[in-house]
């Protein structure tokens, strides 16, 4: 699967998740919820943070 088509769905689950989560009405429904959140986040992480590993930095100086 494309890197662009994976950070698209996570980003959409976790946007439905969050959205889940707001919806529950009892606290084991908010504990599992939350925990995906924290998966779904966390893995979304690591895709921006080796996208931002793997950019060229450029070091800009005001002229």
């Amino acid at each position: 699967m494309e890197p662009e088509k994976l950070m698209e769905n996570l980003s959409n689950e976790l946007a439905a998740t969050l959205k889940a989560l707001a919806k529950a009405k009892t606290a084991e429904e908010k504990v599992q919820l939350s925990i995906v959140v924290k998966n779904l986040s966390e893995s979304l992480g690591i895709f921006l943070r080796m996208i931002s590993d793997m950019m060229p930095f450029e070091d800009y100086e005001d002229d």
